[in-house]
Parts: C-alpha cells; structure tokens; sequence
C-alpha cells in the first residue's frame, strides 16, 4: 500500500450544461494528473449542477458526461471522485462516482440523508460508502450528510482512512456566510476519526438568491488545515496526505470500550459489508 497520496478538492462554479461541466471536469484531471496527483474530487452533482430542476434530467445526456469523464480518468491515469445523479430501475439518486486509474466505476455511494429539495426527485440510498484507492481504504458522505457522524465513524472502523466529501451549498447569503472561515463540523469530523477529510464545493451565486460558502478543504487527523480555498473564486487545491498520520486511534478504541458493545460492533459491521455487496450497479 502507498504511504503517501496526493489528493486534490476542486472548487467551482457550475456550467449550463453537462456536457460543458464535463469538459471542465476533465481539463482538472489532466492538469492535476500531470502534476503527479493521485486523486481529484469535485462537488455534488458536478455533472448537471445542483439549483436546478432534476425532474427533466435527460438520463443520455447525464451519461454521455458521466462517460466523458471515466474516459479523462483512463486517459490520464488518475483516481476521480464525481457527483452526478444517477438512475437505476426507473430511480434517481444523488451519487458520488469513483473512477480508478484506469476509467473503472470501482464504486458508486448514494446520498442517503436528502434534503427536502432532494427528496422531490431522488431516492434515498442504502449503504455505506467504503472503497479503495490505490489500495488505500476510503468512504465518503455527500452535503448534508456532514450532521450525520456514524456515516463516517462507521466506515472508518471498518479501516478507512480518508473521507471524501462532495458538497453544493444552497443558502441564503447570511447562513453561507456563518459557514465560512471552517465553521461547518469538517476538523472536528477529521479529528474525532483521526482521518483525513477532502471537502469539495461550490462557491458564489447559485442562482435564485441562493450562495455556497466555498471554503473547500483539505484537514489532516490533527486538525491542521492542509489546504483551504476561499469563498470567491474558482480553485483546485491540492495536498500529499501521509497516510501513516491516519491510524483512525479513537474508531478503534471505540470498538473496544465499552467491552459489552464490541459484539455488536462486530455485528454491525459485518452488516454494512453485506449491503455495500448487494447494492446493484445503476443502469
């Protein structure tokens, strides 16, 4: 396994269509790839954007973009994480994509705490998020999930090591600007876990008097901000994670003590692999 990956969060402002987003997508994954990086990930529904209408999502024009971008992965043999909505049986989901090197889906996760606005259209999900990266054990959450901590404590006794979250905000300005400068749960989130957390998001206007905070991130499991953008302008930023730093100490010692609870951990644990394997791939 690596001891060291390079990582990065890109902060941007959406496109009017999918098929511009996935240009832009794809231009940051060549030019991080190029810089030697390992792993890029963008915000929640980086494919269509997020104040938008998804009841008249076209499905072929989602993936057309979604295939532009597991082409730029292959292309340039580079680790991509990328929120889009996805369909499956007739359902849409709010989901993060992570391609590997070589242009696989090796896992898709689905929001699984919607908004009232998500939850006019998509479908809540149903496991956990746990996958690799070059060997190296990851999850993710997506937005709102942040208020939702067993989503990330979960897999991280399970061994992972760096969380991945996709964000869009959608305030108004006064509760976009009480989010800046880091006030939004995220160090605490890395601490607690003793993990690393790569936060991406929208920033600026959103559209209908709506603002995202920016402010994307990149915390070390001691709480050191690595690497921050600010809440203007469009940015990718970038870190070499040491991943020796993330030995998740307080998930481990969570599932020691108390000793009548370390059955049931096991238990449950054992349960969310179960259901990360029955999930079915989307069509």
């Amino acid at each position: 396994m690596k001891s060291q990956l390079k990582v990065a969060a890109v902060q941007m402002k959406f496109r009017l269509t999918p098929a511009e987003n996935a240009s832009f997508i794809a231009d940051h994954i060549r030019d991080f790839a190029r810089s030697g990086g390992d792993a890029i990930l963008f915000p929640e529904t980086t494919i269509t954007g997020y104040n938008i209408d998804f009841r008249h999502l076209d499905h072929r024009e989602v993936e057309s973009a979604v295939a532009v971008v597991a082409r730029a992965a292959r292309e340039h043999g580079c680790n991509v994480l990328v929120g889009s909505p996805t369909r499956n049986r007739g359902r849409w989901f709010n989901s993060l994509l992570v391609f590997d090197r070589r242009g696989r889906e090796v896992f898709r996760y689905h929001k699984i705490h919607l908004t009232p606005g998500d939850a006019k259209v998509f479908t809540p999900g149903n496991a956990l998020a746990f996958f690799r990266l070059d060997g190296i054990p990851c999850t993710a959450i997506i937005c709102h999930e942040r208020r939702y901590p067993e989503l990330v404590r979960l897999p991280v006794m399970m061994g992972a090591q760096i969380v991945f979250h996709p964000n869009a905000g959608l305030d108004t300005l006064a509760v976009s600007k009480s989010k800046r400068g880091g006030r939004d749960g995220i160090v605490a989130r890395a601490f607690e876990n003793q993990v690393f957390y790569v936060f991406a998001n929208t920033v600026g206007p959103q559209g209908g008097d709506r603002w995202s905070a920016g402010d994307s991130k990149i915390v070390a499991p001691d709480m050191r901000v690595l690497a921050l953008a600010n809440h203007r302008d469009e940015q990718r930023i970038e870190s070499a994670l040491e991943l020796a730093q993330a030995g998740r100490q307080y998930a481990r010692e969570g599932q020691r003590q108390p000793a009548f609870l370390r059955r049931h951990w096991r238990t449950m644990l054992a349960a969310i692999r179960q259901q990360i394997r029955l999930q079915p791939r989307a069509r």
